[in-house]
Parts: structure tokens; sequence; C-alpha cells
């Protein structure tokens, strides 16, 4: 089991809204600042920090790629999920009204999904390291004309006023994240409980469509199902997978014994309680 009060490793820094996962999911923890995902887990792997809240994919945006390329590799365990729905504000320095505003600094993401907006207002996209980091910079430059888009959170914290809240084209852009450990949590069985894994399929005809068959025949939900390439070859190809379900359940367990026969090689990333998205 986790700390009741842990320290979370995040990419990014203040603000993100990979801390405002941190914050919604364990409001009692404490959160490590690092550059990169793979920081993240360093982070965790080097008793920094006791968790690591990861993005692995958004609805807007699909997946985010690196953490696929990360997580095997990475000898942590998936022992949660958390949903934050993305919510952009215009953040300013005090005293800017919001006809001063001339251009909006961001992850280029997230500018992305502020079009119709900043189209409405006049306002110049400008891309920035990313978002907290571009309310930062704001804040240090404390020029009128010059907004950020970021969390609500970030404007707190860097003594931002908010001039416009959930200004996103998309009223559904949520993000998906996954809490690592470098332990399993133990799960009961039941529908209420997710299971991820990864798995290489042999090379021989119809693999991955007979690696398939016994989630169908056996009714197990399988809820996600992507694959990447291994190494940059474009033969070698692993695929992430989630399903509805403990391992140790009797149609989960005929399911995983059937893709190993059809597998070089099958790994359980995390057994935890399905999230509920917002």
């Amino acid at each position: 089991m986790s700390p009741q009060k842990p320290k979370i490793a995040f990419q990014g820094i203040l603000g993100a809204y990979s801390h405002q996962a941190c914050y919604q999911a364990y409001p009692d923890s404490e959160v490590v600042e690092c550059n990169t995902f793979q920081g993240a887990i360093d982070a965790v792997q080097q008793g920094r920090a006791d968790l690591a809240m990861l993005p692995v994919e958004n609805s807007t945006y699909g997946r985010v790629a690196d953490i696929h390329q990360l997580l095997p590799d990475s000898g942590l365990h998936i022992i949660g999920e958390h949903y934050v729905r993305v919510h952009i504000n215009l953040l300013a320095p005090k005293g800017s009204q919001l006809s001063d505003i001339t251009t909006a600094m961001s992850h280029t993401v997230l500018l992305g999904q502020c079009r119709d907006f900043l189209k409405q207002h006049n306002i110049a996209p400008l891309a920035g390291a990313d978002t907290a980091g571009s309310a930062e910079e704001v804040a240090k430059i404390n020029n009128p004309n010059q907004a950020a888009l970021a969390s609500e959170m970030a404007a707190d914290i860097y003594g931002l006023n908010v001039l416009a809240r959930h200004i996103e084209d998309q009223s559904n852009n949520t993000t998906r994240f996954l809490v690592m450990s470098p332990k399993p949590q133990a799960q009961t069985k039941g529908t209420d409980v997710k299971t991820s894994f990864i798995f290489r399929v042999r090379n021989i005809p119809a693999a991955l469509y007979k690696a398939m068959g016994g989630f169908a025949t056996n009714g197990v939900n399988m809820v996600k199902l992507e694959s990447y390439m291994v190494d940059g070859s474009f033969t070698a190809t692993q695929f992430y997978a989630d399903v509805i379900g403990h391992p140790e359940d009797a149609p989960v367990k005929r399911a995983l014994e059937e893709l190993a026969y059809f597998t070089t090689h099958l790994e359980i990333l995390g057994v935890y309680p399905t999230g509920s998205a917002p």
C-alpha cells in the first residue's frame, strides 16, 4: 500500500495538469517536479518519490506515445488511474482586461484546443514549453497584453488573474493518468477492476486474430488495444491492452492463457480499480 501522504513525481512544474491530477487523486500528497516522463519514473526508482503520475492518453489528441515506450522497462506497476477534465483558462497579469490581450502563450497542443476562442478575440497564439511554464513566464514578463493558457491552479500559484474560464473548443477534453508504484497493489476480483498488459505476437499467420479470440469467446471486455513499434523496427510490434476484470477471474484467466500461446512475450503491467471519467 502507498503511504497516506505520498510523494508523487510528475512531468512538468507546479500548476501543470499533471500536478492537478496529483492533487485530485491524493489531496495531501507532496509533489516532485520532473523535467521528463523518464525523470518522474527515475524519481520513484531512486526512492525520491513514492509514486509517479503519468498521462497516458487524451480524449482529443489520443495516446501519449512516450509513455507506452517507457512503461515496459520502468520496473513500476500500475496501481490506479485518474481522469482530469482539462479546462483551459486565459490567464493574465493583474489589471489586464480581456480587450488588452494580443497574444496567448501555451503548449502547442493547448493552443490547438482553443482556436475558436483565440480567433474570436483576435489573440495570436504563441508557443511555449508547456502550460504551467507559460503561466510562470507570463507572470515574470508582467506584460498587460500577454496572456497564458493554463489551469486555474497555475493562476493561483503564479499570481495571475483568470480573464476567461473553460475556453476549450472540445467540451469533453479529458486526460487519463496512470498511477505508478514500485510494488503492485493487491486487488479483489470483480468487474470494477482493470488489468493492463503488453504482449508481442508470434510470427505466424493470423496470430493477432487468434490471440484476440480468447477474449471474445470468454466474454472479456477489452477496452483498449494499441500497437507500436519496438526499437524502431517495422517488423517488431508490441501491443498494449486494457481489459475489464482480474487476471484470476476465470474468464480473464482463460483468455490470458490462450493469448500466451500465440505470443512471444506477455507482461502484466498492473491490476487496479477502474477510474471514473468526468
